[in-house]
């Protein structure tokens, strides 16, 4: 069975979660979140890349599922968090991890069944479907909704008999 990396990446704070792709369903690894410390732009993006990097050396997930980019009304805080996910990747990639790439919507669609699903349904399905009782930070929660996401897309590609990142 597989485990997967996912990734919500922000600035300020990245969020990340492992689950087990595991026979009787998804099971979690770790989750936590990647604070940046620094005023200094360019340095927040190395503490990204090397939370990320740490978190994969440490628990070893085979796939690395990352949130994709949305269209905002600010230019500099879509560039912005371009470029955090960009240290992200970096840091997957670099772990060895292949990338996959989803969008907010599909992962709403993957966990809730509806694409504009608010985000705390999102985050209550999070929480159902692994059996937790706590509440997640939002940034963990969502990581996790990626990773779930990621499983359940290759799921439906094995039962369609399609290789990973073919859709029809």
């Amino acid at each position: 069975m597989t485990s997967v990396l996912g990734v919500d990446p922000g600035s300020r704070c990245t969020g990340y979660g492992i689950i087990h792709d595991g026979p009787k369903g998804p099971v979690l690894v770790t989750y936590g979140t990647i604070r940046t410390e620094s005023d200094n732009f360019p340095e927040r993006l190395k503490q990204i890349y090397d939370g990320i990097y740490r978190v994969a050396k440490e628990f070893r997930p085979q796939e690395f599922a990352i949130e994709q980019v949305f269209m905002s009304k600010n230019a500099d805080s879509a560039l912005k968090l371009g470029q955090a996910r960009g240290a992200a990747i970096c840091g997957g990639l670099s772990a060895g991890l292949p990338v996959y790439e989803y969008a907010a919507r599909a992962v709403k669609l993957a966990l809730v069944g509806k694409g504009s699903a608010e985000k705390s349904q999102v985050q209550h399905m999070v929480r159902a479907m692994l059996g937790l009782t706590e509440v997640l930070p939002a940034d963990a929660s969502d990581a996790l909704g990626v990773a779930m996401c990621h499983i359940h897309t290759r799921q439906t590609q094995k039962r369609m008999a399609l290789p990973p990142g073919v859709r029809r």
